[in-house]
């Protein structure tokens, strides 16, 4: 079966995953960092097409296959879409050998208690029925932890826990994650009270369940190597946060286990402008620069 292959690709292979999830709200930003102004398009429409041939562009290009990129994390429009003649899904797996994930969030409520908690999402089985239709694997949906308050970081991960469980009744593997900001003026105190609420969550699973983690860099080396070894955790990825990609790949090279699911820190130095061999050939060497990060530890 493709999610045994994908169970055993995502829990062990080496690489990373490549976050490809900007949403309405950070999609203008990234169109910015693409070379293409605000000016250039109008409406919804417009903008998510241009972001969209972005994405191809990124997905066709000869570096971006399973041997480095394990899995990719899509927009549902880009779920919904075509690469090839293909749905993307199907042009990840089949022709590229990289797992597709779906961001299923609906961004976020306004801080409150130090957090922000995901807004409420009333159609996710709705879309949890399609992402397995289209051959999804897995999911992925994002809190914000500004700060070490215990009584918010435990109602971010309750709520996470709670939606990882409805996606899990689809048969499908929950990222859950809580990114704690890298500007929080507390963000070691902030990671403590985060691992222990995880830990809590982790110990009531059901037998046999698996969740993925995508977390924030920690400012404490290998603070997350009890998550790592977890049998309960089918992997520890860690996101960019803002940091720049050399940075990121700094630090996340001294957390042993843990892997790569950058966006920004992928897509750094890419433009709209490049030929396809400058394009191919600046993905390729960021590529390269995450794998090692995720792969090749120090200390």
């Amino acid at each position: 079966m493709a999610n045994d292959k994908m169970l055993a690709q995502i829990s062990g292979k080496g690489g990373f995953i490549a976050a490809l999830d900007q949403s309405g709200g950070s999609t203008p930003g990234a169109l910015r960092l693409y070379g293409i102004p605000d000016s250039a398009y109008h409406g919804d429409a417009e903008m998510f097409k241009l972001m969209h041939e972005m994405r191809v562009r990124i997905i066709s290009a000869p570096a971006f296959t399973g041997a480095k990129v394990i899995a990719a994390i899509l927009f549902e429009a880009t779920m919904d879409g075509q690469a090839h003649g293909k749905p993307v899904p199907s042009f990840l797996w089949e022709d590229r050998s990289v797992i597709p994930f779906l961001k299923v969030d609906k961004g976020l409520e306004p801080e409150s208690d130090g957090v922000s908690l995901m807004k409420p999402n009333p159609g996710l089985d709705a879309l949890l029925d399609r992402a397995v239709g289209l051959g999804i694997f897995g999911t992925k949906m994002r809190s914000v932890i500004n700060l070490p308050s215990k009584s918010g970081i435990a109602a971010v991960v309750k709520q996470q826990f709670e939606v990882a469980a409805q996606i899990a009744a689809h048969g499908l593997m929950p990222i859950i994650e809580p990114e704690v900001s890298i500007k929080s003026p507390d963000k070691a105190g902030a990671e403590a009270v985060l691992l222990s609420e995880l830990n809590k969550h982790l110990d009531a699973l059901p037998a046999g369940r698996q969740v993925m983690l995508k977390l924030t860099i920690p400012d404490k080396t290998d603070l997350y190597e009890g998550l790592v070894k977890d049998k309960r955790v089918a992997r520890v990825v860690a996101l960019s946060g803002g940091y720049t990609r050399a940075d990121a790949c700094k630090r996340l090279a001294a957390n042993h286990g843990i892997i790569a699911s950058f966006s920004r820190a992928l897509t750094e130095g890419l433009t709209h402008g490049m030929s396809d061999a400058e394009f191919d050939a600046a993905l390729a060497e960021s590529i390269d620069e995450i794998y090692r990060a995720s792969t090749e530890k120090v200390g």
